[in-house]
């Protein structure tokens, strides 16, 4: 179960991810060991986020850069007339992102 549970924090696909992650769910519903059926139970109530950190590989302190980046035009962008102006200027900073 542990290397089981290992493997699932490096799928594939986020789709193999899901099947894998179901799979894992029902196996340790199924085990006598109680402290891990707890264990989980706890996961199921974040399997959203997780899926989300399997599909979008980025990690917080990338996205904390991303955020300060923008926090810094903002502090440039004072007094635009506009908000697509600044929004033309968060995209020009970040020109791989969608």
């Amino acid at each position: 179960m542990k290397a089981e549970l290992k493997a699932l924090w490096s799928p594939a696909t986020a789709w193999g991810w899901r099947s894998a992650w179901k799979q894992w769910l029902r196996l340790a519903d199924e085990s006598a060991i109680s402290a891990l059926k707890q264990f989980a139970k706890r996961l199921k109530g974040y399997w959203r986020g997780i899926l989300s950190r399997v599909r979008w590989p980025m990690h917080t302190g990338q996205l904390e850069g991303i955020n300060n980046r923008i926090k810094v035009i903002k502090r440039m962008a004072y007094g635009y007339r506009d908000s697509e102006f600044f929004f033309m200027k968060i995209k020009n900073d970040f020109p791989g992102n969608p």
